[in-house]
């Protein structure tokens, strides 16, 4: 979530884990800070204990295109999006042992060009960085994945480019977050244990 953007926002998803019987810890970072990706699991780890699966929707998402995008923009894009991917994956690995088997990597990405060109960008790496991963810890027994979910609203999405969605996608909605949630559910058991290195289409046919 966008810390100081969605007051409570954090202690509102907690709170709904804890209702149903989960353990959470809502851990704040700034992502750009490549110390960040340590701190994170030092805290977790604290609290949680082992960490045996990493999900990664963090994002930096700033319109703009190839003529209007700054320099500094386009180096936080790629910070946030890319460089602390790659951070992130390689503490969770540097930590990892769980039994082989039981690891899972997932990224969510995005195939946004025109008009948000540092974000589509970013998200590019984002899925090369996955899919190496896939390779590189398989000695590990850690998988590695990356779901593109399709246009989702969470809120940033104006009445024209819904309706420019819904008209795009065969099963005539736009995906949810549950959508994505339930892939990311069945990756992570043991039934999805045989899918590695792929790049997931989630968006219901999505044209």
């Amino acid at each position: 979530m966008s810390w100081g953007r969605e007051p409570g926002a954090a202690e509102t998803v907690g709170g709904v884990l804890a209702g149903l019987g989960a353990s959470a810890a809502a851990i704040e970072a700034d992502l750009a800070d490549p110390a960040a990706a340590a701190r994170v699991f030092d805290e977790a780890e604290r609290r949680l204990g082992k960490v045996t699966a990493l999900v990664m929707c963090h994002c930096e998402s700033v319109g703009s295109g190839l003529l209007d995008t700054t320099v500094e923009s386009f180096d936080r894009h790629f910070a946030v999006n890319a460089r602390a991917s790659w951070l992130l994956i390689r503490e969770f690995a540097r930590r990892f042992a769980s039994a082989p088997g039981s690891g899972r990597v997932i990224g969510l990405t995005s195939d946004h060009t025109v008009g948000n060109l540092p974000y589509g960008a970013s998200r590019g790496a984002l899925d090369r960085i996955v899919l190496a991963a896939a390779r590189e810890l398989s000695p590990l027994g850690v998988t590695a994945n990356v779901i593109n979910p399709g246009p989702v609203d969470t809120g940033w999405m104006s009445g024209e480019v819904r309706e420019q969605c819904v008209r795009s996608t065969p099963l005539g909605r736009l995906g949810t977050p549950e959508d994505t949630a339930h892939l990311v559910d069945f990756l992570c058991s043991g039934e999805g244990g045989w899918i590695n290195g792929q790049l997931l289409m989630s968006n219901g046919g999505l044209a």
